[in-house]
């Protein structure tokens, strides 16, 4: 009987590690995204997070979105938003590594007029 006590709590110890481990990403973040012209769009991410659950809004020219189906995982971000553009509904997916003040984001837009793709990576700081 011991022994199974031994491992139940070795795995209950590792597991609480893991999650200790997980980066926390609440807070204030900014960076510049490439609009459609090439020229730079300062982006605002307002991030709060509850366990692997994500939740915020992020910012820029075209006004605030909230995040949905946010979710970090140890160094793994990713999460959409998703705006009216005009042309149809568009959704954004977020999808990036965090490395302490900072994160990098590969972006990909999804709907709309127009193909697919998107900007390309964004890097984010954290404000302070």
């Amino acid at each position: 009987m011991r022994p199974r006590i031994t491992i139940a709590c070795a795995v209950l110890a590792a597991l609480t590690a893991g999650i200790a481990l997980a980066a926390d990403v609440t807070g204030k973040w900014t960076g510049q995204m490439n609009g459609p012209d090439g020229a730079g769009m300062s982006m605002t991410f307002q991030f709060k997070q509850d366990g692997t659950k994500l939740t915020g809004t992020v910012e820029g020219p075209g006004g605030e979105m909230q995040i949905q189906n946010g979710k970090v995982e140890g160094d793994k971000i990713w999460f959409t938003v998703s705006f009216d553009g005009g042309g149809g509904k568009m959704k954004i997916a977020h999808e990036g590594t965090i490395k302490g003040d900072q994160i990098t984001l590969n972006v990909r837009m999804e709907g709309g007029p127009g193909p697919g793709g998107g900007p390309g990576p964004i890097t984010l700081k954290r404000t302070k």
